[in-house]
């Protein structure tokens, strides 16, 4: 019982305690920041949630939910969206704190087309599977955008940070998933995914995390960066 809800405070909780350390990064001085990246892709993901529940790609186990319900979401899920990309948003920017040099940035522009083409070809050859076509075709577009259009600098940093957390997202996702209690947290329907699953994770939800968390880092950079070159123009007048 409770299970979602712990999963969701234990993956937020070291994040949100070092954030207000003031001696090196402090993060959480960040949150004028912090709150639109969080909160913009969280309304898009949610809307996209509500939608699938009530189309049956996914579902959740009452066993394992506290019994609060907003529209058809449980809390928990509604937390889920605020607890793990703070805490991976906390994990990006650390990183660029602690490793001045972005080791992945010469990787970044072979990486991303890579995908793009393989997030691409699965989505068009898989149609008629819901969560797979439209997780792989949006994300592939979201990084062929950052490629070319909007010629992210940072996606290096990304996908080193993404590297990282994808140990811990084994270990959040599989609990979710049943890898390590007796039943799912949150359960699929196979017939709208690859039913490819890493231990008991579909592979759909790597992607999925990679398309939410890009959304969150995308935000959090733009506004960065928009205050870095305020000050750089107040600086030089």
């Amino acid at each position: 019982m409770y299970t979602y809800l712990l999963v969701n405070l234990f993956s937020i909780l070291i994040p949100l305690i070092v954030s207000f350390e003031r001696k090196w990064l402090f993060f959480a001085g960040k949150w004028k920041h912090i709150l639109p990246a969080l909160l913009l892709p969280a309304a898009l993901f949610i809307l996209w949630d509500i939608l699938y529940t009530h189309l049956g790609v996914w579902g959740f186990n009452p066993r394992y939910l506290t019994g609060i319900y907003i529209i058809n979401l449980p809390l928990e899920e509604w937390l889920f969206f605020i607890c793990i990309p703070y805490a991976c948003l906390f994990t990006y920017d650390a990183l660029k704190y602690l490793v001045k040099k972005d080791y992945f940035a010469p990787a970044a522009p072979v990486i991303s087309p890579v995908l793009i083409v393989v997030f691409l070809i699965v989505a068009a050859f898989n149609i008629e599977k819901i969560y797979t076509s439209v997780t792989f075709a949006l994300t592939g577009i979201f990084v062929l955008l950052h490629q070319y259009v909007f010629r992210s600098a940072y996606m290096g940093r990304f996908y080193f940070m993404f590297l990282i957390i994808l140990f811990p997202f084994l270990i959040v996702n599989g609990i979710l998933t049943g890898s390590f209690i007796e039943e799912q947290v949150v359960w699929y329907d196979d017939t709208q995914n690859l039913s490819i699953r890493i231990f008991t994770i579909p592979i759909e939800d790597s992607v999925y995390a990679l398309l939410l968390l890009l959304g969150n880092v995308s935000i959090f950079e733009y506004l960065q960066n928009r205050k870095n070159k305020t000050h750089s123009r107040l600086s030089a007048n």
